[in-house]
């Protein structure tokens, strides 16, 4: 089965980590060559249609899309969602380790370059793109949209291997001022090529067109911070891929 939703088909995937199954979806923008695979982190609800869409666009950027699954459970409500992040921050091997399932999953498309991995992610999915580098993976980079910075182990910057961006919104009330500061020293201190971009007047989950509706406060999208996040990820691609 195919679930059409944009020019390139999101083709769904399971697989297994720790007893469980997860569902993740691949788009495939490789014309049936070789090319770099990214993986894609959802946002704390899940695998949205945002998400899906996204897949799509990065696939039709020439790579091999796949977004992967966290959970192992297909649209959760807002609070079952809020109970897996919470579980998963907690447990940051756990989340690490699903990371890595997912990857596992990318790198076995016969059209993927291994050489040329990248990870990104949005809100939540950001932290977990940024604990699969803190974790030692050999990629070639990780982008974090509006991504969560804090993490139980900062110590493992020094793991990470390639260059990190992190676009973030300066009014988001989720990822403060502070939080920045800290990811910055740690990163630094993890010896790390890193980057952040950083939109004014901009709040959190910004990327995400459908955000609106859930009337959560300081969370909005923002067109110009979409637009000007999005080229950065390409910019960014454009080096590591070399």
């Amino acid at each position: 089965m195919e679930i059409v939703g944009g020019p390139i088909s999101l083709t769904p995937s399971s697989y297994e980590f720790g007893g469980r199954e997860f569902t993740g979806f691949f788009a495939d923008g490789s014309g049936g060559a070789r090319v770099p695979g990214v993986l894609i982190a959802h946002e704390g609800p899940g695998i949205t249609p945002h998400i899906k869409r996204r897949t799509q666009e990065v696939a039709a950027l020439g790579y091999v899309a796949f977004a992967l699954d966290l959970y192992g459970v297909a649209e959760p409500s807002i609070e079952e969602a809020r109970g897996f992040v919470q579980e998963l921050r907690a447990d940051l091997t756990e989340l690490r380790g699903r990371v890595k399932a997912a990857l596992g999953v990318l790198t076995a498309n016969p059209f993927t370059d291994t050489t040329r991995i990248a990870a990104i992610g949005f809100c939540f999915g950001g932290t977990a793109a940024l604990e699969l580098a803190r974790s030692g993976q050999s990629i070639a980079g990780v982008a974090g949209f509006h991504a969560g910075l804090a993490t139980s182990r900062p110590q493992d910057a020094a793991n990470i291997k390639c260059p990190v961006l992190v676009c973030m919104g300066a009014d988001d009330p989720i990822i403060t001022a502070a939080q920045r500061e800290a990811f910055a020293e740690e990163m630094t201190a993890g010896g790390v090529d890193w980057r952040m971009e950083i939109y004014g007047g901009v709040g959190h989950s910004f990327t995400n067109r459908d955000i609106d509706a859930y009337g959560f406060p300081g969370f909005a999208y923002n067109e110009s911070a979409d637009q000007r996040s999005w080229a950065a990820m390409q910019s960014f691609f454009a080096e590591i891929f070399t």
